[in-house]
């Protein structure tokens, strides 16, 4: 069942029409996950395809997120997807503390069809094979003009924060 993204309050003149995330939890700590941006126009700002490799600041643009902590802890882990290809994975000890890189490698496929922009992403993540998972689904949007909107399933009050503990509303049985 997907689930959909709103973006924060404050977004107005949006470049697509919907978010959706596809996030399904397999044996051993694999997960599976399908974003696809609907309505995508002319405004909306796509990065130009690029080597499949690790790159920081890729939430300066669109890029779709996801964060996973397992249930009852502090530490988690955040996954950077642009549709280049390009991708970033990061650990945290708490909220926003201790950022260090993750070792977990995405493997991601992105196509578009028609008018609309589809990722798909598989993490394996044994080491969080036997938790509960919490997680938050988040994207940001760029349009050409370099406005930018923040997706996600929950938002705390004041302004965007895909770290914060509202973000992360889905939760994931263990597998």
């Amino acid at each position: 069942m997907p689930h959909a993204l709103a973006p924060f309050a404050s977004a107005l003149d949006l470049p697509i029409s919907t978010i959706e995330v596809d996030a399904v939890r397999s044996f051993g700590g694999r997960l599976d996950l399908t974003y696809r941006v609907l309505g995508v126009t002319s405004q909306l700002s796509l990065p130009e395809t690029a080597p499949a490799q690790r790159t920081d600041e890729l939430w300066r643009h669109t890029c779709l997120e996801v964060f996973v902590q397992a249930v009852g802890e502090a530490d988690y882990l955040e996954f950077n997807f642009s549709p280049s290809g390009q991708w970033a994975s990061y650990r945290f000890d708490d909220y926003r503390l201790g950022m260090a890189a993750s070792e977990v490698v995405p493997a991601l496929a992105i196509q578009r069809i028609g008018g609309d922009l589809e990722l798909t992403a598989t993490l394996e993540l044994p080491a969080l094979a036997d938790a509960d998972w919490h997680l938050a689904l988040c994207a940001v949007i760029e349009t050409v003009e370099g406005r930018h909107s923040y997706w996600s399933l929950a938002h705390p009050a004041g302004k965007p924060d895909f770290h914060h503990a509202m973000s992360f509303a889905l939760i994931l049985s263990g597998g």
